[in-house]
């Protein structure tokens, strides 16, 4: 049983790729968005955390590791790297991607639905690093993701390294509404676009 899935070329640049809470590295939305980086020619590496390498194991559905280890885990793996990469993750994986980006190996950093906080306890915020991040920083937020909907990004505050794309009437997985007018399909195909230029501005940077 492999912890990795790989897609893409050899020769691209190198995106590691965390999965949220609730789902592996081979969860649909991981699945899709790997796919289509690695048809931009970005190497995408996606693996699991150790809880969720357990529940591989013996299926038994069990809660996140607690930070520490989940950012022992991770940086493991990035310090695998001898050159240049750029890491991030969905929601939980963002987040502790974005806890990393001082290793010297890390160029950039992306995270997909960022969890500011729970949904309906705004008090209980945890991105209060991203004020003082010094490497390139993407995140990419549905509209109405209830971990930190659009309107909510005024009082957040973040360092000039930031940016942020929002996803039209997506929620925390990208999903719009029907009547939106907007589909699942065209919104993860959006992050998959914003992502790889994101990804190649970075890598070209060095």
């Amino acid at each position: 049983m492999t912890n990795r899935l790989i897609n893409g070329p050899d020769n691209g640049p190198i995106f590691v790729f965390a999965h949220g809470a609730g789902a592996g590295m081979d969860h649909a939305f991981m699945e899709a968005v790997a796919l289509g980086l690695a048809a931009n020619g970005i190497k995408v590496i996606r693996f699991n955390f150790p809880y969720m390498v357990q529940r591989a194991i013996d299926g038994k559905k069990r809660p996140p590791d607690r930070a520490p280890k989940l950012l022992e885990a991770y940086s493991q793996l990035i310090e695998e790297f001898d050159g240049q990469i750029i890491i991030g993750g969905k929601s939980m994986g963002g987040r502790m991607a974005s806890l990393l980006s001082q290793h010297t190996q890390v160029n950039g950093v992306a995270c997909l639905g960022f969890p500011f906080h729970p949904p309906g306890k705004p008090e209980k915020y945890k991105g209060e690093h991203l004020a003082e991040i010094s490497k390139p920083c993407l995140i990419l937020q549905g509209e109405r993701d209830t971990f930190g909907k659009r309107e909510e990004f005024d009082d957040f505050s973040f360092s000039e390294q930031v940016r942020t794309v929002f996803i039209p009437d997506g929620d925390h997985s990208f999903k719009p509404r029907k009547s939106s007018g907007y589909t699942e399909e065209d919104n993860i195909a959006l992050a998959v676009e914003k992502l790889t230029a994101f990804i190649f501005e970075v890598y070209r940077e060095e």
